[in-house]
Parts: structure tokens; C-alpha cells; sequence
């Protein structure tokens, strides 16, 4: 740009002074762009920018010719300031993007896209009909997503939560009649204009025929969508199942609970507790059996619902009646060392009132209201390879491969180890900040019990190993140590520690020390299946008292369904995850009175507290089911 002409000096003050007063915006400490309609955020570009300022004000000092060009070289870097990186690149595509996404908001789908997602949030049916009665109106062309908005709120606006007076009075305008006839009607307009339905709309479909109180027409819904080649979903099966349970049509609810298993949908706590409720109200006792076997295998623990509809199964006329009087005490006790330990599948044991009650177990695995032994059942040693493989995929996955294969190989070379510390966990604990020598107490006591032949591994993110408090001289010894002992390793930077530890503690077979419950995203990847049955068995929880640090090993029982050799049964709750302060509360069911005739006087096993770190022989999960069935 050339300047001809002469230009007012008051005019490049007042210039200047504008732009500065933009710039001082950044450092306003009560500054919010949240709350800033039109921000301008601080970025590395903007302290660029200050820097460029001050050296151009000096040049112009020095050089009175280049003042006209001061005022444009100020804007286009308080251009610049405004952009979150300093790559000219990145920002004209960040720019281009928005521009792109700004107009697809702003044509007339994409604005009824938008109101309909806010009706959806809000649970606004009768708007979201008038916007749907417009777009008619105004020949706007919907898409499926369009179409699954309003099947959405049709089929569930009876069971949303509004929070304002206004979206209930919103919800209650629209009548449950008005709501299935309207929803019929988009179904039959999405057909017409050959929109290619999915999962989601027919689980509306099948969520608007359970309202209208016709399982069987959610049904046929997800027959059709297993035809028309889309996979159906848990929640897909939902509206029949519970239907045909509310109307205590068991066969019925049987065929879905078969459609499930051939489509490899699995079922949850709620639809085996539906079925299981039908078929005590029906009193099928043998499909009961079966569905506490499933329940078993699939669940484990039981939630308070569920405890509920069993206790009530337990206290019916009809549990009191089924059962075998005499039985093949050779054939139960095959079942039991087939099964792995736990459950025989042999039918009910016994006939006769059964004794039911919330109760504990002991420290031995010894129940307090019966005083029956639980079993731990063992791990198959393939699965914790299989598992340790699946994890390590997931690892790769969600972490910078060359960074964990350099790990892999590193504990290839240093392991194994018969405990592995989660570092971050065990030194933040009851600490206001990290202690190195929590850590160094959790390593000692870990040696004092016996419990690792070998130093424990412990693993760190990098970044605790840095800064002033890792610098102490103190600290300093104690991680330098811990390096030399080659009982440190240190995460790069940009990792989850997690990953780290938790590969180690299951590749070793070894102990895990950490007060982590194991709830995050990360863990919900590795499935309901194995883990936690591993993490039943490996995890030691960690208190801490005047005497130390305080070990909380695993139990020498397995936290799941059990049904012993005597016929009597035992359901874990879910609990409240932290058994150390608040014990798991279990159901007991006991007959009163056991024929002493048919079942011999046998010593309840007590299983040995090293078992529960050896992985012997047991079967899958769905092999279980199988057998049951």
C-alpha cells in the first residue's frame, strides 16, 4: 500500500489509541468471553502482536515517512490477534468451515433442523408439530433426521420431565390419541417421499405401539426391521418385551427373549428382572430357574428392583411347591466342577418354605445368615490372555503407539512383577497434595505382607516427576531410587496412566494397589464380561490409619450370583462401590427345612486365599447360558 498525501497526526493518535483500548480488553481481569457477546481471545498470535507494536513504535519515532502506513499494519495484526493460532493456514480453514457450517444453519432445513433440537431438549411436542405443519406449508424438504426428531417426541413426550411450567402444559396439550395419530401420519409421509427409515425410527414406531398398549405391533415392527436388513438394538426390543410382561403374557415375552438371542442382542438388568417378574406372577417356577441362571451370568450383582422382585419370587406359594425332592447328589456335584464353581444348573433343590433375608458375608466368605461358604470361581488363563491382547489394541487405539509399544517392551524386559502401584492414585490420596511419601509407605508395606517378591511396579505420568515439589532433595533421592531399582516407569507426556497400569497389573497376572473405582469411559471399553471379574480378584484397596497403610485384599469369594449344593442361593447387590466403608449388602434364600435323607452331610469348601491369585479352569460366560438352557 502506498500513502499519497498528507495525514493528521491527531488522526494516527486517535488511531492508536482505539486499537490499544481493543488490545487491553485481553488482560480486563474480569473478562468472560463466555459472557462477552463478541469476544477476542488471547492467543499467541496477540502477544505477538503487543511485540510488533512496541518495535513499529519506535521505528516510527525514527522515521516520520512511514506514519501513514501505521494505522493499516495495526489492524491487519489486531486481525490476526483474534485468530486462536498463529498459522495462517489453519485459520483460513477454521474460517472457511464456519462459513460453511453458518450456511447450512441458515437455509430452511437447517434452521428446522435447529428448532426441532431444541424442541427435543425441551420436550416441546406441539411445537415441534407446528414447525413440522409449516414445512408442509412451505414445501420445505425434511430428511430422516427430521423425521426421527418428531417420531422421537411423539413417542416419548408422556414420559419426559419437564422442567418449567410452560413445557408441561406444553406436553400435556397434546393428547395421547392425537400423539399416535400424528405419529402414524410422519411415518406414512416419510414413506411417501422414500426416506429410508432406521433403527431409531422404529424403535419410535415400536415405542408409540407400546403406548397405544399393542406389544405384539411392536413386534412386527422389529421383525420388519430385521428384514428390511437394519440390526436392531437392546432398546429396540424394549416396548414388546415390557409390554407382553405388563399383560402377563409370558409365551409372548419368551418369542422376543428368543428374537433377542438370534439378532445377539443381549439382555440387561430390567428385561431379565421383567421376565423373571412375569414368570413368578405366572408361576413358572422352571422358567424362574432358568432366568436367575441368565440373570447369573450376564448381571452378576443385582440392583434394588431387582432384589425386590426376587425376594418376592422366593416368598410366593409357588417357590414354595417347585422343586425335586430327591436328586443326583453325584450329578449336582459334576455340575458345580463343570460350571467352575458357583452353580450346579441342575433345577431347584428341595421343596418347602424358603428362608429370606438381607444379611452380610464375612471376611472367610462365610455367609452371616446361613453360615454356608461362598466359592471363588476361577479364571481361565486363555481369557486373560485374550483379555490382555483386546486391551492392548484399545491402548494402541487411544494412545500413541510407538509410546506403548515402547512400554510393552520395557516390562517384556524389566517383568514381571507381582504388584503394580497406581502411582497417581495411591500418592493424591487423603492429600492435599502428591506425596512421594505415601508411595514409599504403600511400597514397604507391600514388601512387609509378603505380597511381591519382587519391588512393586509403579507407574507415573511424567509430569509428576517434575517441578519444585519433585525437586526436593527428599524427593529427589526417592524417584532417583526407584529408577535405579528399575521400579519406575514414567508415562510420556500426552498419555493415560491408566492404560499403563492396568496393562501391566493384567499382562503380569499380578496385584493392582489403587482406590480407583474403574467407572470412567476408559474401562466401560473393556466390557461387563471379563473385567470385572479380574478386577474382583486383583484389585487391593488401600485405607490409611496412625499404624500405616492398611491392605484391603480380595475377597476369598466371588461377588456374583451363587447357588450351592444344598439348593440355597445368594444374590450380591450392587452396593455402593466402596465395600471397605460400607459393606455389600447380599439376599439370602434358604429352604427352612432340608429332607436330611437326600442330601449328604458334606464340609462346606473353604477356598484358600491363594487361589484367588491363581487362574485355573472355568467357562465363558455365554457358556453358562448355554448349559442352563
Amino acid at each position: 500500500m502506498q500513502w499519497t498525501g498528507s495525514l493528521n497526526p491527531s488522526l494516527i493518535r486517535s488511531t492508536v489509541l482505539t486499537q490499544f483500548s481493543k488490545t487491553l480488553i485481553l488482560f480486563r481481569p474480569n473478562f468472560s468471553p463466555r459472557k462477552n457477546p463478541n469476544p477476542i481471545f488471547f492467543s499467541a498470535a496477540s502477544s505477538k502482536t503487543l511485540k510488533n507494536h512496541h518495535q513499529r513504535r519506535r521505528k516510527q519515532s525514527s522515521d516520520p515517512m512511514r506514519t501513514a502506513h501505521f494505522s493499516t499494519a495495526v489492524d491487519a495484526d489486531m486481525c490476526n490477534a483474534t485468530a486462536p493460532s498463529p498459522g495462517v493456514d489453519s485459520s483460513f480453514k477454521r474460517k472457511e468451515h464456519t462459513s460453511r457450517r453458518k450456511q447450512r444453519v441458515e437455509t430452511p432445513e437447517g434452521l428446522l433442523r435447529l428448532n426441532l433440537n431444541m424442541c427435543s431438549k425441551h420436550g416441546d411436542l406441539s411445537e415441534a408439530l407446528r414447525l413440522y405443519d409449516q414445512a408442509l406449508v412451505d414445501s420445505i424438504p425434511l430428511c430422516q433426521y427430521h423425521y426421527n426428531v418428531l417420531l422421537y417426541l411423539c413417542s416419548c413426550s408422556s414420559s419426559a420431565t419437564p422442567s418449567t411450567p410452560q413445557e408441561m402444559r406444553s406436553v400435556e396439550s397434546v393428547p395421547l390419541s392425537s400423539r399416535l395419530e400424528k405419529g402414524i401420519e410422519i411415518f406414512r409421509r416419510m414413506e411417501i417421499n422414500k426416506i429410508v427409515p432406521n433403527e431409531a425410527t422404529f424403535t419410535s414406531l415400536a415405542r408409540l405401539a407400546a403406548e397405544k398398549e399393542d406389544p405384539d405391533l411392536a413386534f412386527e415392527l422389529i421383525k420388519k426391521m430385521q428384514i428390511s436388513g437394519i440390526l436392531p438394538k437392546l432398546r429396540s426390543y424394549g416396548p414388546a418385551l415390557f409390554g407382553f410382561c405388563s399383560k402377563g403374557a409370558a409365551e409372548k415375552a419368551y418369542q422376543v427373549e428368543d428374537h433377542m438371542a438370534k439378532c445377539g442382542v443381549l439382555p440387561e438388568d430390567s428385561e431379565i428382572t421383567a421376565l423373571i417378574r412375569v414368570s413368578s406372577t405366572t408361576k413358572r417356577g422352571d422358567q424362574v430357574y432358568r432366568l436367575l441362571q441368565k440373570l447369573r451370568a450376564l448381571v452378576r450383582q443385582i440392583s434394588d428392583s431387582t432384589a425386590k422382585d426376587i425376594e418376592d419370587w422366593f416368598k410366593s406359594d409357588a417357590a414354595e411347591v417347585v422343586g425335586m425332592e430327591r436328586w443326583d447328589v453325584k450329578k449336582v456335584r459334576e455340575g458345580v466342577k463343570t460350571g467352575g464353581g458357583g452353580w450346579h444348573g441342575q433345577g431347584w433343590l428341595g421343596k418347602g418354605k424358603w428362608n429370606v433375608k438381607r444379611t452380610l458375608i464375612d471376611d472367610n466368605g462365610v455367609c452371616c445368615g446361613c453360615s454356608q461358604s461362598l466359592m471363588s470361581i476361577d479364571i481361565d488363563p486363555l481369557e486373560t490372555e485374550n483379555f490382555a491382547n483386546s486391551m492392548s489394541k484399545f491402548a494402541c487405539q487411544n494412545e500413541t503407539k510407538a509410546n506403548f509399544f515402547r512400554f510393552q517392551d520395557w516390562l517384556n524386559r524389566n517383568g514381571p512383577y507381582d504388584a503394580v502401584i497406581d502411582g497417581a492414585n495411591v500418592g493424591l490420596y487423603k492429600q492435599a497434595k502428591f506425596s512421594y511419601s505415601q508411595i514409599k509407605n504403600v511400597v514397604e508395606g507391600i514388601r512387609k505382607l509378603g505380597l511381591s517378591k519382587k519391588m512393586p511396579l509403579i507407574i507415573l505420568h511424567s509430569r509428576r516427576l517434575k517441578g519444585d515439589h519433585a525437586d526436593t532433595p527428599y524427593n529427589k533421592n526417592l524417584i532417583e531410587n526407584w529408577r535405579k531399582s528399575g521400579m519406575l516407569y514414567a508415562t510420556p507426556t500426552g498419555s493415560n496412566d491408566d492404560w499403563y497400569w492396568l496393562y501391566a497389573a493384567v499382562s503380569c497376572k499380578s496385584l493392582v494397589i489403587t482406590n480407583d473405582e474403574m467407572r470412567d469411559h476408559l474401562f466401560q471399553l473393556l466390557g461387563n464380561s471379563f473385567f470385572p471379574r479380574w478386577k474382583e480378584k486383583h484389585q487391593v484397596r488401600l485405607s490409611l490409619s496412625r499404624r500405616g497403610p492398611q491392605f484391603h485384599m480380595p475377597p476369598p469369594y466371588s461377588t456374583v450370583i451363587q447357588e450351592s449344593e444344598t439348593g440355597s442361593w445368594h444374590f450380591p447387590t450392587t452396593g455402593t462401590g466402596d465395600e471397605v466403608e460400607t459393606p455389600r449388602q447380599w439376599i439370602c434364600a434358604t429352604r427352612v427345612a432340608v429332607n436330611a435323607k437326600t442330601v449328604p452331610q458334606t464340609q462346606p469348601v473353604k477356598p484358600q486365599l491363594s487361589s484367588i491369585f491363581l487362574e485355573q479352569k472355568s467357562t465363558d460366560a455365554y457358556r453358562d447360558i448355554g448349559n442352563c438352557l
